[in-house]
């Protein structure tokens, strides 16, 4: 399975996720320091607009929702989240041709690398974000199985651990499947 086919069975799971949350959820303290559910969810549509101003080459000047921003949920001042992430995916994926996959951008602490990389980066992140709401709202998840694979794989090679990125890896219990080491290497714990 390729990286586009991943990605967007990480989004799969995450719109799935997203749209369970109820109203008056949106506010509940997420597994992210100091971020809300609407914050993990503006963080995730922050990241589909960027994608696609990455792909098209043109600049997209909020920063908001970028990692370690203090209250990304500010980019949903404009509606509702379930269907601001329905734009953003769409808009970001009519985008996402051979052509722009390929086209390098420069990412601070990482460098320059094709979109297609960002692409990978971003659905580790989906895959994480969509367990972080889950977890927060008290619902269990299974993450798509390969998506977690892909998303572990990239997170071992890439991961930075820093305020405002990702916590200090935690020991999983010995019998903890894939999902459950993935988090705990992220700094979660299931």
């Amino acid at each position: 399975m390729n990286v586009m086919e991943l990605y967007g069975r990480a989004q799969d799971g995450f719109e799935a996720v997203l749209a369970g949350v109820a109203p008056d959820q949106w506010e509940t303290p997420s597994t992210c320091p100091e971020w809300s559910v609407r914050d993990v969810a503006g963080h995730v549509i922050w990241a589909q607009r960027q994608l696609r101003a990455w792909a098209t080459g043109e600049e997209y000047a909020e920063y908001g929702g970028a990692p370690g921003s203090a209250h990304p949920a500010a980019v949903l001042a404009e509606g509702e989240p379930l269907s601001l992430w329905r734009e953003a995916r769409a808009a970001a994926s009519a985008t996402l041709t051979e052509e722009a996959l390929a086209k390098p951008v420069s990412l601070p602490g990482v460098g320059e690398i094709p979109v297609a990389g960002v692409v990978r980066l971003l659905l580790s992140d989906t895959v994480t974000h969509t367990w972080d709401i889950a977890h927060a709202l008290g619902r269990p998840v299974t993450l798509d199985p390969a998506a977690v694979s892909a998303a572990f794989e990239w997170s071992r090679a890439n991961v930075m651990r820093r305020p405002g990125f990702f916590g200090p890896e935690l020991t999983p219990p010995d019998d903890a499947d894939e999902q459950t080491r993935m988090l705990a290497f992220l700094g979660r714990k299931a």
